[in-house]
């Protein structure tokens, strides 16, 4: 059973309202409180941590559902849900991706700069492409035509190597695209 990620400008506020159990990591030298990992219903937890005393991938496999409560500080400089939908459907001006003080800014990607420029993606999907060539599973695929990319870069690999998921991807894409927006609206409304 996959966990649900959700992204939050500030997860602390939906922390206040809802009843949870901190998920916990096996860093194999003892249990830490998992960085984002919440459980909504009733899970064994230790009392004086009060984290869960199972490991999230143990918990998965009893049957507890996690839900990842992610900070994404991109969220806070969005205005209205239509400021959000705004920014996704502006075309952003895809060359900035050529250059690292730009790439820099942004999330998931920054320090990525040679790959984006290998690869010069244009589309949404392109750039999801990117994301997932950015983990070790299909790092193989840096430098090849985006026919052949987009015919391997979401298949499960067989080794159980890292990868992303398409859907992960796709909204991770979408979010630099309205990060890339959001800084040319910035710059655009500082100069007028």
């Amino acid at each position: 059973m996959p966990d649900i990620d959700i992204d939050f400008a500030d997860r602390s506020h939906i922390l206040k309202v809802i009843q949870y159990i901190p998920a916990a990591i096996d860093d194999n030298t003892q249990l830490k409180r998992h960085n984002t990992g919440v459980y909504c219903q009733q899970i064994p937890y230790n009392p004086i941590t009060m984290t869960a005393n199972i490991d999230y991938k143990q918990a998965e496999h009893r049957g507890y559902f996690k839900i990842d409560l992610l900070n994404v500080s991109v969220y806070k400089h969005i205005l209205s849900e239509e400021h959000l939908v705004d920014l996704m459907n502006k075309e952003p001006l895809w060359e900035l991706l050529e250059q690292d003080d730009f790439v820099n800014l942004l999330f998931h990607v920054n320090g990525h700069g040679s790959i984006l420029r290998e690869m010069m993606p244009k589309t949404v999907a392109q750039l999801a492409a990117v994301l997932a060539m950015i983990r070790p599973a299909k790092r193989y695929l840096i430098g090849k035509d985006w026919t052949t990319v987009m015919n391997e870069i979401w298949k499960k690999p067989d080794n159980n190597e890292f990868y992303f998921k398409k859907s992960h991807a796709i909204a991770y894409a979408s979010l630099i695209v309205v990060q890339m927006n959001l800084i040319c609206d910035s710059i655009s409304h500082e100069y007028s």
